[in-house]
């Protein structure tokens, strides 16, 4: 049983790290998008650039579905009968994903307020904010790669 509760403490970190990091880099976001709503109104812009950090707490949902469905020839792994080898891998691979996560979306909130602000001051950076804060993205993607590749190993 105690290798049940290591998978499910991995994968509670893989949800609530990057859950928390959504919720930071939406909300660092939002903040510049309400300042930047006093000068100039690009609501449509603002919310795309403020919604965008919220993807990475769907990435660690994604890495629970992962491993609770695909894992071990599509019975998953989170189940009474879990090896100590099976609850390792769930647990290493929800902290990197949380961790990830984490970093990656407050890193990307910062870079989308700052082309909000941007936009608010007159320039036109929507699309080229939009690029550079997929770049951020990129690094939570990989981590959730990593998470489906250690679920076809089980």
């Amino acid at each position: 049983m105690s290798s049940l509760v290591l998978a499910f403490v991995g994968v509670a970190l893989m949800i609530g790290l990057a859950g928390i990091g959504s919720a930071y880099g939406v909300t660092i976001a939002g903040n510049a998008a309400v300042g930047a709503l006093k000068k100039v109104d690009k609501f449509g812009n603002f919310i795309v650039l403020t919604a965008l950090p919220g993807t990475q707490g769907l990435y660690g949902f994604a890495g629970y579905f992962i491993f609770a469905n695909m894992a071990c020839d599509g019975a998953g792994v989170l189940n009474p009968e879990i090896t100590a080898l099976q609850a390792a891998s769930v647990f290493g691979g929800g902290l990197a994903l949380g961790i990830v996560g984490l970093f990656s979306a407050i890193r990307q909130g910062q870079v989308c307020a700052n082309g909000i602000a941007g936009i608010a001051q007159g320039h036109d950076v929507f699309s080229k904010t939009l690029i550079l804060a997929v770049f951020p993205e990129l690094y939570a993607i990989v981590a959730l790669a990593g998470v489906f590749l250690m679920s076809s190993a089980l």
